[in-house]
């Protein structure tokens, strides 16, 4: 039975690529930054498994002697460093247009059209990070109930709301109209729902956000893999990423151990397939707060709960660790950051200590997956299949 488990850590990246000047993000290094800050970290099971013997992450200051897994790290050829594009490019397809962005806003004639259209007013509509601007107008909106509009270095429109002034649902209707709308002259990636509430006196985000993305512009793994018979099983917020495209069944999380707790779950169960999994948390409460101690510590929470993905394992079971950009919490700003991804492949039919060297983009993942479990193969990528199997 051929199954794939593959975990995205989200932004994890292992340093610069060769054009990240051109976005900006010169010197980026988001694992090799969390250790400077961190001093160490204490992930044994990374470090079992080889994630620390790839080119490039951290400088090998915590490499082993003997890795149990194959490893090695890939470079980007989509233009972009979001997580749309980065998710699609392993999953075997390249954007080679970037997703719009807005860095003045959305355009006063759409934002007329938008609040005709959800007959509320809206606040903010400009760059921002998401805890910030719920503090900025947080007393504004929840005296108005006009929710805040914001959105980053991403083609995102971010609504939030105080889900005691705009009920959830209510939130996710007027995301629902955002998606509609936003297309064409106005293209967007992706809407996402920003729920809060007030615990306490202070304004905390909830765990259901929702994402609204834009479909696939061709089939990934996961439509092969599907259409191979075969189960796709989304963990987290991949659903979203995908918009429900190649997926047969999937779950919503929490957080990040709540992720790797479902993961594990859904492990229990016998079927062929791939369970593609996101841990959000990496990206969304550290890399963009810039954070390196909370990122490093969730790090090693995610090292900590590794051994209960090793466990549920059955014989012939492929785990895979990967990311799908930086989120350096030590650079300029608050967003993604152009780097490479690491990737680490363990199990039973798996080499151990082989080492990939650097790969062109991240669709070998993508092409990899789909030749091991016989699906059809995707667009881009070099499969290694034949490298990385005894």
């Amino acid at each position: 039975m051929n199954r794939i488990i593959l975990i995205v850590l989200d932004s994890l990246g292992i340093g610069e690529l060769p054009d990240a000047a051109a976005f900006g993000d010169t010197g980026a290094d988001t694992f090799g930054h969390i250790l400077d800050r961190m001093g160490t970290m204490q992930i044994p099971h990374l470090q079992e498994l080889g994630f620390c013997n790839i080119t490039g992450a951290a400088g090998g200051r915590l490499a082993v002697d003997a890795p149990a897994g194959s490893f090695g790290r890939l470079a980007e050829i989509s233009s972009g460093k979001d997580t749309t594009t980065g998710h699609w490019e392993i999953a075997g397809i390249e954007t080679k247009i970037p997703f719009k962005t807005y860095p003045d806003g959305f355009p006063a004639a759409f934002m007329k059209r938008f609040e005709e259209a959800i007959g509320r007013s809206t606040l903010g509509n400009k760059v921002a990070s998401g805890t910030e601007i719920i503090e900025e107008l947080g007393d504004e909106h929840e005296a108005t109930g006009s929710p805040i509009i914001y959105t980053s270095a991403d083609s995102v429109f971010q609504v939030a709301a105080n889900v005691d002034v705009i009920p959830l649902e209510e939130l996710y209707r007027i995301c629902e109209t955002a998606r509609s709308m936003l297309v064409g002259e106005y293209a967007c990636c992706r809407v996402i729902a920003r729920p809060y509430k007030v615990i306490d006196g202070k304004r905390v985000r909830t765990s259901d956000r929702h994402d609204y993305s834009v479909d696939p512009h061709a089939p990934t793994m996961l439509d092969h893999i599907k259409d191979a018979g075969k189960t796709v099983y989304a963990v987290g917020k991949i659903r979203d990423i995908f918009n429900g495209q190649g997926i047969t069944e999937s779950v919503h999380t929490e957080n990040n151990l709540d992720g790797v707790e479902k993961t594990i779950e859904a492990m229990q169960n016998d079927f062929e397939g791939i369970i593609f999994t996101n841990l959000v948390d990496f990206d969304s409460k550290y890399g963009h707060r810039r954070d390196p101690i909370g990122y490093g510590k969730a790090i090693e929470e995610f090292d900590a709960a590794l051994p209960g993905v090793l466990e549920a394992m059955k014989e012939d079971d492929i785990l895979m660790l990967t990311a799908d950009h930086g989120n350096d919490p030590v650079h300029a700003g608050f967003n993604h950051t152009r780097e490479y991804i690491p990737f680490v492949a363990f199990g039973k039919r798996i080499k151990e200590g082989y080492d990939l060297g650097t790969r062109s983009t991240y669709g070998d993942i993508g092409q990899t997956i789909c030749d091991i479990l016989g699906a059809a193969p995707t667009a881009i990528g070099t499969s290694f299949k034949n490298e990385i199997l005894k």
